[in-house]
């Protein structure tokens, strides 16, 4: 499980992030919604330690990650974030063989290249791993990032707005995937999301954020409702039941 205690983050007198108590229960897939300015992906930033809360902690499974050497870190906790550009032109395999860092240090076994030939599997890139990124469509390279993250062979897999310039069906092959993470790899997943209904189709739980605070948090039929969805967004939203599954119809 993730604990945050009392995490703050201020940028000079103001504050971005202030959330006294909230809970990642561990399994599954945690989606965080809100709307823009919301605090949604700093907090990832400070769950991953890739930047330093102005006061609280962040224990994972009991540790405070501060605690933590960051090679043990990395090898239990993993982040993709929204800004994947890539200066060096890489192949795919180059790419995803970067997971094995933390366990190898660039030198790879045979346990390492396995677990690259694992994560190109189950992205669905086995035979592009010689690709080299550049040549690849936007779907496919998001999902040769998602193989880096899933290459790490972490418990816990955090996932900054994963779908951004994606379109519909690339969009829906990779929340496929993340659901698949967490089924079947049994990975802790954790995804900032800005479509409802890809939270409420599949999500286990949700954690809704605005202006910096946690203001709801439960399973996806306590928080995907129209009464604290409207005033969250300020939007006039509905929300219904379709052959059993929740969908967010949103009113401009």
């Amino acid at each position: 499980m993730i604990r945050v205690q009392d995490l703050s983050k201020h940028y000079g007198a103001k504050p971005v992030l202030d959330i006294d108590a909230l809970d990642l229960p561990k399994g599954g897939v945690a989606a965080i919604i809100g709307p823009n300015g919301a605090g949604k992906s700093t907090l990832l930033s400070l769950i991953s330690r890739l930047d330093t809360p102005s006061a609280g902690s962040v224990l994972l499974d009991g540790d405070d990650i501060r605690s933590l050497k960051s090679d043990a870190l990395a090898r239990r906790l993993a982040v993709l974030r929204q800004d994947n550009a890539l200066t060096a032109r890489l192949t795919v395999r180059d790419l995803v063989a970067f997971g094995r860092y933390p366990y190898s240090r660039g030198r790879l076994t045979a346990t390492d290249q396995a677990k690259v030939d694992e994560a190109l599997g189950l992205v669905g890139l086995d035979g592009f791993e010689d690709r080299f990124l550049d040549e690849l469509s936007g779907g496919q390279r998001q999902r040769a990032f998602i193989a880096l993250v899933l290459a790490q062979d972490t418990d816990y897999a955090l996932f900054d707005e994963p779908l951004n310039s994606l379109d519909i069906n690339h969009a829906v092959a990779v929340m496929r995937l993340l659901r698949r993470a967490a089924d079947e790899l049994g990975k802790t997943v954790v995804v900032v999301l800005h479509d409802l209904n890809f939270a409420a189709r599949h999500a286990d739980h949700v954690i809704a954020m605005q202006a910096g605070r946690v203001v709801h948090t439960g399973t996806v039929p306590e928080v995907i409702r129209a009464e604290l969805l409207k005033p969250l967004y300020g939007m006039d939203i509905n929300v219904s039941t379709i052959d059993g599954r929740l969908i967010v119809d949103v009113f401009g």
